[in-house]
């Protein structure tokens, strides 16, 4: 099939301007009578979207959906109401649990934990239904039971071509020329690891940082592949490998020991300092813009009119305002570089 051939390019976030749900029922009406094609490529978005998707592509009754790149969430959702869907060879499928976002910021009181306590529970009761809703869909697509397809989104993971034809998500695996392998950038992996998604291994190498990162980066990789190097301590393939080493070097071995564990030290020595020269240049980077503001601050105390104390508060909870996103905006970071460096070790 050539992409000229397309009615559809859904790409993107669904539920963004290029994987919209009215442009979607503008196209089915416009080809009644006509089977439509209809390309995905991917990493999801909004759940309501896709369900508006789902049904207008049943009501269609003659929606051929083809998958490209790297698909997962609501994505693959959108197409469960297709009539035929396949599968380039180098596309990848992910299935997960729904999420929602969910952050407080301040300190609280036993009332107020209390509350929010309360909506916490409001909201892990309306994702357990949606879970069961998508699941039945998921099932009712593979032919398998609701609970093989909970515990597949609770497990997550990207499946392959292969895979994803195994358990039943897609009809058939193509080989279309035109389709090109799934890339991974910065911005993705960014929003993947936010999402919860993790990055496929075989694909990892391809992340690139920014350059505003890069150094913070660097050193949470540093630093998170230690543990990664522990677990593989543990394989046991590992341990045998090690044996057989030292089986055929014995005299080497008491030398071998003292380097590792020297450069060991070393390394870990490093990355602490590496880690800490990172922190310290995000704070002065708040100081500095705490300063700026205070600066703006002093001068709009001297200026004259009686307008000048309104406006030194607005000032001031924009300060504030300020100072919250900064550190919002750290932790932020290091939370998704955390998560992102966990999935890929």
């Amino acid at each position: 099939m050539a992409k000229s051939k397309y009615h559809l390019h859904l790409k993107g976030y669904v539920g963004g301007y290029d994987f919209d749900s009215d442009y979607v029922d503008y196209v089915l009406n416009r080809n009644p009578d006509t089977e439509v094609h209809v390309l995905i490529d991917s990493l999801g978005g909004s759940l309501a979207t896709a369900l508006s998707i789902v049904a207008a592509f049943r009501n269609h009754g003659n929606v051929h959906v083809h998958f490209v790149g790297m698909n997962a969430s609501a994505a693959t959702i959108a197409s469960l109401g297709a009539k035929h869907v396949t599968i380039d060879s180098s596309a990848m499928y992910l299935v997960h649990k729904c999420s929602m976002e969910f952050f407080r910021w301040a300190s609280a009181n036993s009332d107020k934990l209390a509350d929010i306590i309360k909506e916490a529970k409001q909201m892990k009761s309306d994702l357990e239904k949606m879970d069961a809703n998508v699941a039945q869909m998921y099932a009712d697509k593979c032919n398998k039971s609701q609970d093989e397809l909970l515990a597949l989104m609770k497990k997550g993971g990207w499946l392959t071509a292969q895979e994803a034809l195994e358990w039943g998500f897609v009809d058939e695996i193509t080989h279309y020329d035109e389709d090109a392998a799934p890339i991974i950038t910065d911005s993705i992996a960014a929003d993947m690891a936010s999402s919860g998604i993790p990055v496929p291994a075989q694909l990892a190498s391809q992340v690139q940082p920014t350059p505003l990162l890069s150094r913070f980066i660097e050193a949470l990789t540093n630093l998170f592949k230690s543990n990664s190097n522990s677990q593989s301590d543990m394989n046991p393939n590992n341990q045998q490998q090690e044996q057989q080493q030292q089986q055929q070097a014995p005299g080497a071995s008491a030398q071998q020991e003292t380097t590792t564990q020297e450069s060991t030290q070393q390394s870990a020595e490093e990355r602490i300092t590496a880690l800490e020269q990172a922190h310290r240049e995000a704070l002065a980077a708040k100081d500095t813009v705490i300063a700026s503001l205070q600066a703006q601050i002093a001068e709009l105390k001297k200026a004259p009119g009686d307008s000048t104390s309104h406006v030194v508060e607005d000032e001031k909870k924009e300060n504030k305002m300020s100072e919250r996103s900064s550190a919002e905006d750290y932790c932020d970071t290091f939370n998704r570089a955390k998560a992102l460096f966990d999935s890929i070790g």
